[in-house]
């Protein structure tokens, strides 16, 4: 288990790396997905699957998928398109692929091992103990944190709107 722990955060930090040093922003995000498949291992090899569960599920898929939509908006420009095939050189998918084959690594050691659902020391966390906490004295926080993400998501739309449409049809 201690193993896992300490692999699965060196991929962590090495990914941490990859994103920081890239040059290009989709390689920087698919440096970040394992980063946090990596911080996700971490917890589960802590003995905590439903934080682990919640990292992949939520910053692994959902916020992936807002920077990846996000850095389809920025639309690079024509020197970028020239060279579409580049990506296909080792040296951009070389580093993520051996990383992510760690973490697979990591994972099928805790499967196998039979170390998933052992915890460390605590109480058990189920979804159901975080549900009445985020919904009982916190709701007033949840409420505020979904304005906050709904103000931000308007607020993108309206920035990456180049042009409006309605008056480039008047115009013709």
């Amino acid at each position: 288990m201690e193993l896992a722990f300490y692999l699965s955060a060196l991929v962590a930090i090495l990914a941490t790396v990859g994103v920081i040093t890239g040059r290009n922003p989709v390689h920087a995000v698919v440096y970040l997905i394992v980063s946090l498949i990596a911080v996700a291992l971490v917890f589960f090899a802590l003995g905590a699957p439903f934080a682990g569960a919640l990292e992949i599920i939520v910053y692994a898929g959902a916020i992936m998928v807002l920077f990846v939509f996000v850095v389809m908006m920025l639309n690079l420009g024509q020197d970028e398109d020239a060279g579409v095939g580049h990506w296909r050189h080792p040296r951009y998918w070389l580093g993520p692929s051996v990383l992510a084959l760690v973490l697979l690594g990591v994972l099928l050691s805790l499967i196998v091992g039979g170390e998933m659902g052992r915890s460390i020391d605590g109480e058990f966390l189920t979804a159901r103990a975080v549900g009445l906490t985020l919904f009982g004295p916190w709701l007033m926080v949840v409420e505020l944190a979904g304005l906050l993400l709904l103000g931000a998501l308007v607020a993108a739309s309206h920035v990456g709107r180049r042009s409006n449409p309605l008056r480039n049809r008047s115009n013709r």
